[in-house]
């Protein structure tokens, strides 16, 4: 009969129920992750698909609309921001980002702030009315956009204007603002179309990365190398330490020197011993063409050690799918599993990148983008396949 603790349960018992808990627990905060994003995609197609302005909403504003033009969003609290250099900005683009980078409230180096008032956005123009008059951007008339990735600035370039100018926005109310100008701007050039399936690619590439619920360990699936503290990795730092230490030594005898044959006959002539009678024949059988004897290193190849599974994995701690970070082929689809034998950050699913290792340990699917590592030390290393 088996021991057991106070409780009535072994330690294979013990290890099954801590095993679970941990891969419900990472299961819980992926499938969380991946749900938020699914309603966030969701949101902005339902949007894409219903956007549509109201002449009504333009009741009561300082400005005229014309014939056939509607609002759609207002904003009272933007700022009208000019830039001093004149850098040609990309042209707009129908491209959706459901997972903006977070921004602060600052205003970017050789950004200036010349007016503030009430933000519009319609189906022909984006207009500012400040307190020192009124700014349009039309959609006909513009030639570039950028969205600032670190700061709520929007910079805007149209055909009738020299310097480049643009709004600066509450960090809240941005993702909301440059959604429905992406929308505003493809309903102008009649391609809404596009930017809904856009998203439906987005939906269907996010739903086949769906977390699956793990499979409950069982107490026989309990391995002897769980007692030790450490589990398998301390087993496998000790099996190879256990190959390379001996190889390093067995490579640490020096070589034989040149002469070291002679010095050995010579030395028990001098002490008056007999020496052995093979020395002899073998130095006068050398030829005498060779100025240098050939060294006896009797040792074997090098090719002949094995290498130890730790490292060809170079630190990856061990796992099923072959996943290292010796090199190889970049990992943006990770198998459901990789949870269970990497720690993953929280949120792991709902990122978009390739596998990377972060400098606190966790390995997250932001490698690519901006915001790598973000919150978690930084990037340290990628993680191939």
């Amino acid at each position: 009969m088996a021991m057991t603790d106070s409780t009535g349960s072994t330690w294979r018992y013990r290890w099954a129920h801590r095993q679970n808990e941990r891969r419900q627990r990472v299961f819980r905060a992926a499938d969380e992750a991946w749900r938020r994003r699914d309603d966030e995609l969701r949101r902005l197609r339902t949007l894409a698909v219903s956007f549509h302005g109201s002449v009504r909403a333009g009741a009561g504003l300082p400005m005229e609309l014309d014939p056939g033009e509607v609002v759609f969003w207002t904003l009272p609290a933007a700022q009208l921001v000019e830039v001093r250099h004149t850098a040609v900005l990309p042209a707009p683009e129908l491209t959706v980002d459901p997972d903006p980078p977070p921004l602060r409230p600052r205003r970017p180096e050789g950004v200036r702030v010349s007016d503030a008032g009430l933000a519009v956005l319609t189906n022909r123009r984006l207009v500012l009315l400040g307190g020192r008059g009124r700014r349009d951007w039309a959609y006909g008339r513009m030639t570039g956009l950028s969205h600032d990735p670190g700061a709520p600035v929007t910079l805007i370039q149209v055909l009738d204007r020299r310097r480049t100018s643009g709004l600066l926005l509450p960090t809240g109310a941005v993702a909301d603002f440059r959604f429905k100008l992406t929308l505003a701007f493809a309903d102008a050039i009649e391609q809404r179309a596009a930017v809904v399936a856009e998203l439906d690619e987005l939906l269907e590439e996010h739903a086949a990365l769906r977390p699956l619920r793990p499979a409950v360990l069982t107490p026989a699936q309990a391995r002897m190398s769980a007692l030790v503290p450490g589990g398998r990795r301390t087993v496998a730092v000790g099996a190879a330490l256990a190959l390379i230490v001996p190889a390093m030594l067995f490579e640490s005898n020096p070589p034989t020197r040149a002469g070291s044959e002679r010095a050995a006959a010579a030395t028990p002539a001098a002490t008056g011993t007999p020496a052995p009678p093979a020395v002899a024949p073998a130095v006068q059988v050398r030829p005498s063409t060779s100025p240098t004897p050939r060294r006896t290193r009797p040792t074997p190849s090098r090719t002949a050690v094995p290498q130890p599974a730790a490292e060809r994995r170079c630190g990856a701690p061990a796992n099923p799918f072959g996943y290292d970070f010796c090199g190889g082929a970049r990992i943006r689809k990770p198998a459901a599993g990789v949870c269970d034998w990497f720690a993953c950050v929280p949120g792991f699913w709902s990122d978009r990148g390739w596998l990377v290792q972060c400098r606190d340990g966790a390995i997250s699917r932001t490698g690519g983008q901006r915001d790598v590592c973000a919150g978690h030390q930084g990037l340290r290393r990628t993680v191939w396949s």
